[in-house]
């Protein structure tokens, strides 16, 4: 068993579309096809990954460093020990091989993407979803048949006032989403303080908001930030200030009354430790999102499982950041709290299979092998195009 040949090309995703931070008419993907020599319904099996939103694609660092030493390694060296399959976890050690501790960097987008292609191939290998194979290996067995998901979106746009905001809120919810986030930070407090009540005036009862400030605040302004909501009862408040500001972080959560979530810019072990640590964080409401395809992949998500549940944290206050099937899969098989999504951008990375439709707030996954890309007809037609 031997992977027989790599490919990535950069795909642009961009959008006019900006968060408190960053605008994203440059944003772009790196998507990959690993192809191995296993045959699996008379074509060999081939693995696909991508990025996640919010980080430019890494394909300089996948050519330059992380393909070439995948290819130079021996094939007995990233097969399982019984040599039935690709062993994801010697794969990660060969493509961090001469890679010193700390600096993280886009490379951790870059293993992400490979780690990604490889769990794809893992699982089809296997002839199973990927939700049941991390059941199966990680978790108790059980899959969660239907995942919670939320509606990310409410980012500034030119000439968006209130009722375009409102507008695309309640779409949200005729698509069948139950609770909807947006964001904030980038206007003046007055003014998001504004946005903030014409989304909660559309609500129906049983339906909740977030906000996210993408990590735009300093300490002052996320204290009067969270001052001014906490009496909205949001779902979360979140990233208020720079992922790694974790002083910043614990004085907000001694002052902010309700949940707050981050994570999603934590891209290693070591940092979700010391976010766990130092940060104030409360296990028993808040939430985590640290997303895989950002952060090393699988193999360092599972460590970072690992590190949670010694420090009694349940993996149901974990919803990864991402929007995209591999987290998906990911929450429904080792029992997560739910999902990201943005319906309608980011596009066609982002987003579950056809024809499963959003039922109050879940969505099922599709009884195929890998991650699902081929259940995702506009994603699966690119990927389809690498190397070519």
């Amino acid at each position: 068993m031997k992977i027989t040949n790599v490919e990535v090309k950069t795909v642009p995703i961009s959008s006019p579309i900006r968060n408190a931070y960053i605008d994203f008419s440059k944003m772009t993907a790196s998507a990959i096809a690993i192809t191995t020599d296993v045959i699996r319904d008379g074509k060999p099996v081939v693995g696909y990954g991508f990025n996640s939103n919010g980080r430019y694609a890494p394909t300089s660092l996948l050519n330059e460093r992380f393909i070439p030493r995948l290819l130079e390694a021996e094939a007995k060296d990233i097969i399982t020990d019984d040599g039935t399959n690709l062993d994801p976890h010697k794969i990660h050690a060969i493509i961090m091989s001469n890679e010193k501790p700390g600096g993280h960097g886009e490379r951790t987008v870059a293993v992400g993407v490979i780690d990604m292609a490889i769990w794809d191939a893992v699982s089809k290998i296997e002839g199973k979803p990927l939700y049941q194979l991390l059941a199966e290996k990680y978790g108790n067995g059980q899959v969660d048949e239907k995942v919670y998901i939320y509606a990310a979106g409410g980012y500034y746009f030119p000439d968006k006032g209130l009722k375009e905001l409102q507008d695309e809120m309640k779409g949200y919810l005729e698509l069948g989403y139950k609770d909807v986030k947006m964001k904030v930070g980038g206007a003046s407090l007055k003014e998001d303080l504004h946005r903030i009540e014409a989304v909660l005036d559309i609500l129906p009862s049983g339906s909740g908001l977030m906000v996210d400030a993408n990590g735009r605040f300093d300490l002052k302004y996320a204290i009067e930030f969270g001052e001014k909501i906490k009496d909205y009862e949001l779902i979360w408040y979140e990233e208020a200030g720079d992922p790694l500001d974790f002083h910043l972080q614990a004085e907000l959560s001694k002052r902010y009354p309700h949940a707050i979530a981050t994570g999603e810019n934590i891209f290693s072990l070591q940092d979700a430790t010391n976010l766990i640590r130092y940060a104030g964080m409360n296990p028993e409401k808040d939430f985590l999102q640290f997303d895989c395809a950002l952060s090393y992949g699988l193999v360092e998500y599972l460590r970072i499982l690992e590190m949670l549940d010694e420090h009694g944290w349940s993996s149901r206050r974990c919803i990864p950041h991402g929007g995209h099937q591999m987290s998906l899969n990911i929450a429904a098989g080792l029992a997560l709290h739910g999902n990201e999504s943005y319906p309608g951008v980011f596009q066609p990375f982002g987003g579950f299979a056809d024809n499963y439709a959003v039922e109050d707030g879940y969505v099922k996954l599709p009884e195929v092998p890998g991650i699902g890309f081929e259940a995702k007809s506009d994603l699966y037609n690119l990927l389809l195009t690498i190397g070519k």
